[in-house]
């Protein structure tokens, strides 16, 4: 497999292909994510996120048609953990230091003020098709599941392109096509250089989260419950395995609020999570092991 490596969105991505990817498809797949990110991130002034963040009375915003689908997957991952996946937490997410400046500084006056009016996805906007229509300046964050949507995308291209084996990684979230499975390692939370178990992938995708990766301060993570505006505690690590990346993204989010019985009825994938005291549970239908 040759790979073609490069940075997007904040981390390093990797595209392994059996045959060299052409200028033209690189290209292709580098224009693919500018667009992703001028949209989607929060991180830029101007982005359409940032137009919706401060636009003081808020008002009527179209995106990409394929933004239906991400948005779709949001409505049912915001009903199926109670609100606890959420795409308003951009706030929080700023509040606590992870902010545009990268200031990694909690704001405790503005958490506090904050508390009392926190948006919500199911209340303070409404959607039509790709619009969303809102009242108030909203930060949106679609961090829970963005980037498995962004990798379906250049999974997609890769296909348009003739490829029918590949394996995209972005920053450790995979999309893999072919023939040959992948034995891919779990890794521990708490140690990089350890490994809890491990999975086999074909054909599908598989997607972890855990608190250690975007971490900034005692207790301070990026996964934030958007019924509290806080870091989540209890679980610490998930591992998705899905037929497409947006669904493992999500759904690796969603293990960290909910049992996977809650999802069970609307999704369907296997998974691993590990909890903060050690303890880690698989489904029984997970292709893979947990080391014991």
């Amino acid at each position: 497999m040759l790979r073609f490596s490069f940075d997007a969105i904040g981390s390093t991505w990797e595209i392994d292909t059996p045959s060299p990817l052409e200028i033209h498809t690189r290209r292709r797949i580098l224009k693919r994510i500018e667009r992703f990110d001028v949209t989607y991130s929060r991180f830029r002034p101007d982005s359409l996120v940032s137009r919706i963040a401060s636009a003081p009375d808020g008002g009527s915003f179209t995106f990409a048609e394929d933004a239906v689908a991400l948005f779709d997957l949001y409505d049912r991952l915001h009903a199926c953990t109670d609100g606890a996946v959420d795409p308003l937490i951009g706030r929080d997410l700023e509040l606590l230091g992870y902010d545009r400046t990268y200031s990694l500084t909690p704001d405790m006056a503005g958490l506090h003020s904050h508390s009392r009016a926190r948006s919500r996805w199911s209340r303070d906007v409404r959607r039509a098709g790709r619009t969303l229509i809102t009242r108030s300046p909203l930060v949106i964050d679609v961090g829970a599941a963005g980037k498995g949507y962004l990798i379906d995308i250049v999974a997609d291209i890769l296909r348009e392109e003739g490829f029918t084996s590949f394996l995209v990684d972005g920053s450790g979230d995979l999309r893999h096509a072919g023939d040959d499975a992948l034995r891919i390692g779990l890794e521990h939370p708490l140690d990089a250089g350890l490994a809890i178990g491990v999975a086999h992938l074909k054909d599908r995708a598989l997607c972890a989260s855990a608190v250690n990766r975007r971490a900034w301060g005692d207790g301070l993570h990026h996964v934030i419950d958007g019924r509290t505006g806080a870091p989540t505690r209890d679980v610490i690590a998930t591992w998705v395995v899905a037929d497409d990346t947006a669904t493992a993204d999500g759904l690796a989010t969603a293990l960290f609020f909910v049992p996977a019985e809650r999802l069970a009825p609307a999704f369907r994938f296997s998974w691993a999570r590990m909890f903060a005291d050690g303890r880690a549970e698989i489904s029984t239908d997970f292709d893979g092991e947990l080391f014991t």
